[in-house]
């Protein structure tokens, strides 16, 4: 690398850790106020809470990097525009070409950061998020069992618990379930315990009864048992442990889904590839942005009243990519076999960057004309 190439670099990759830092600590923030309510409201601790949005942050950095490295690269850009760096750099012979090398170093530096957040970072930090989850909602639902007092964790639940031992065992309950229309039930035990299984925490009771009022015939049928187990994780919203998303599959598990995993995420054929497709062009969009800013604020040149055009005119073809993006997403999801469509919103804005270098050759087609000259 040339010494133009590493000055420049090292200018883009220092704008692009600031302003990656500001974009994260701004998301970030934002989410963590929501998360903290949320876990002080069920009573966590301050590390339970610093584990889950240490685990949000992956999910954050890929959505913040091309932003900070297309701010970086519109930044140092107009900098070394103003102060006429770039001017003299064309005026002694250097294409556009020959100074967008460092901007192409730089676009495959943020692409490969990309691939390993949306290829490994993210899909690990999703299913470890989810696990934790699953660990809090079980908790949360073990401290609904509080003995001495009438509770109503949801809506036509009433649980009454009169000793609870040290060992875990559950003396003399009481559990009304009125949330069916056509009956309610009342379990009446001397001991259960709290059980947890692959699908939720199960209250296992011992020794009882179980008195069932149909309304419409107001007829009573009891039932004696000697053990029965009684599902509590309907208390509360438990998440399914039992089945993963599509967040946290692997990317060739996206690529080629099966009808088990169709089944397990719950997704159609057409999302999983199309999400699988997307992690490939998310990293070509980390590349692409710096390219469109740098192209765009150099087709401008010097101007004392500064390169605001140029900056909107950048703004507008990254929405434009980003339409096209979400316009071939959605076909792929209708239809697998569209899956090349997800790189055409990449293939689009490596296009436009190359047609604003070329044009920087012909700076005539950017000039006005003066008035009554002919074509």
């Amino acid at each position: 690398m040339g010494r133009f190439d590493r000055y420049l670099l090292s200018q883009l990759m220092v704008l692009f850790g600031f302003f990656a830092l500001v974009l994260i600590l701004v998301y970030w923030v934002n989410r963590a106020v929501s998360l903290f309510d949320q876990l002080v409201a069920d009573g966590q601790t301050m590390g339970i809470f610093l584990t889950l949005s240490l685990l949000t942050l992956p999910g954050l950095i890929a959505i913040v990097l091309p932003l900070a490295a297309f701010a970086a690269s519109l930044y140092v850009t107009n900098r070394m525009t103003a102060e006429s760096e770039l001017i003299v750099l064309q005026a002694t012979g250097s294409s556009a070409y020959r100074l967008g090398r460092p901007v192409v170093i730089f676009g495959l530096i943020v692409a490969g950061l990309m691939s390993v957040l949306t290829h490994y970072l993210v899909p690990a930090a999703a299913s470890e998020m989810n696990r934790r989850q699953a660990e809090i909602a079980q908790n949360a639902t073990a401290r609904f069992l509080q003995e001495g007092q009438f509770l109503s964790p949801t809506s036509g639940i009433t649980l009454y618990i009169r000793e609870i031992t040290q060992a875990g065992e559950l003396r003399d309950i009481f559990l009304s379930d009125t949330r069916a229309r056509d009956e309610s039930v009342i379990y009446t035990a001397s001991s259960a315990y709290v059980v947890r299984t692959i699908t939720g925490p199960q209250l296992v009771m011992i020794d009882g009864m179980a008195q069932a009022l149909q309304r419409q015939s107001q007829r009573l049928i009891t039932t004696s048992f000697k053990d029965l187990a009684y599902d509590i994780g309907t208390l509360v919203n438990l998440p399914d442990t039992t089945r993963r998303s599509s967040r946290e599959l692997s990317t060739p598990e996206l690529l080629s889904p099966t009808p088990d995993l169709i089944e397990e995420t719950r997704r159609t054929a057409g999302q999983l590839v199309a999400e699988g497709h997307n992690r490939f062009a998310q990293a070509i969009l980390g590349f692409v942005g710096p390219l469109i800013g740098f192209a765009t604020l150099l087709i401008g040149g010097f101007s004392r009243f500064g390169v605001w055009r140029q900056v909107l005119a950048a703004i507008a073809l990254v929405i434009v990519v980003k339409m096209i993006e979400t316009i071939t997403t959605n076909a792929v999801r209708v239809n697998p076999a569209n899956w090349p469509l997800t790189y055409l919103a990449g293939l689009t804005g490596v296009a436009m960057a190359l047609v604003l270098m070329w044009s920087t050759t012909r700076p005539a087609m950017f000039q006005r004309r003066p008035r009554g000259a002919r074509a």
